[in-house]
């Protein structure tokens, strides 16, 4: 069994240091991760600089690029073989609801499973390390019975895991859940620099929108880790009946009649 680790926050970030103590006696275990902080920078892949890997003297492999560099070059030729599992994190703070599509922890792992191979990324829900060691136990308890029940195997899937601050003993069990979703994020942060130009910030994510049951974020407030599954088709399948019709009407072709609201200028979708 060969298990390719990787993060966002770094390749001396605590979360990654504690995830390789975790699993390394569970699998072999390979570590190519960034070489500074890469929070929020989804699947970005560098095609203007060039990269290049570095190896720490506890053997962690870096490179100068962002979450979703690092398994590419690792799994196109780095490595020389495929890993059976990747697994991103611990990350320093959640990965929830809209988060997932900003999270570099989460773009390495859906990096993986593009490539074929089994993906988990873990994050901790509030940021700080706080019982991080505990933490990584639950981290091995997963990966351990997902090994155990030969769930890492020649199929890809993608997971997304968040677990919560606690004690190991006061973590409650694995729930799947939806991604729950945020408002929209803050007023961006204006100041002044020493040259009198207009710095800008972004804001900080938006508090909880939907938090209902079933959901990550209602899962992780109640003690429990919060499991879901993900996956990259972002066709709305739901509606595609609806947009062949305007795409009809777009495009000057005939389409069944459909609601028309002449001050918008737009063909409404049918209730």
């Amino acid at each position: 069994m060969k298990i390719l680790i990787s993060n966002d926050d770094g390749f001396q970030a605590p979360g990654i240091v504690a995830l390789h103590a975790a699993l390394q006696d569970l699998a072999e275990v390979e570590v190519v991760a960034p070489e500074h902080n890469n929070s929020a920078k989804s699947n970005a892949l560098t095609l203007n600089a060039p990269l290049y890997v570095n190896t720490a003297p506890n053997g962690f492999r870096y490179i100068n690029g962002t979450p979703a560099d690092c398994m590419h070059i690792a799994l196109t030729g780095l490595l020389g073989y495929r890993p059976d599992l990747v697994v991103s994190g611990i990350n320093n703070g959640a990965n929830m609801g809209d988060d997932t599509i900003y999270s570099g922890t989460v773009g390495a792992a859906m990096e993986g499973f593009l490539f074929g191979v089994p993906a988990i990324a873990f994050s901790q829900v509030d940021k700080g390390w706080g019982h991080l060691e505990d933490a990584a136990q639950k981290v091995r308890e997963i990966v351990g019975e997902m090994i155990a029940q030969q769930l890492v195997g020649a199929t890809p899937w993608l997971l997304n895991v968040n677990i919560p601050n606690r004690p190991l003993a006061e973590l409650k069990p694995v729930r799947l859940c939806r991604l729950g979703r945020r408002h929209a994020a803050e007023r961006v942060i204006t100041q002044d620099s020493p040259r009198g130009e207009t710095m800008y910030w972004i804001g900080n994510a938006g508090l909880a929108k939907d938090d209902a049951e079933g959901t990550d974020f209602h899962a992780t407030a109640q003690g429990h880790v919060a499991m879901t599954p993900l996956k990259v088709d972002l066709t709305d399948h739901d509606n595609l009946g609806y947009w062949v019709e305007t795409a009809a009407r777009l495009g000057g072709g005939l389409a069944p009649q459909a609601d028309h609201d002449p001050d918008a200028g737009i063909v409404r979708a049918p209730a």
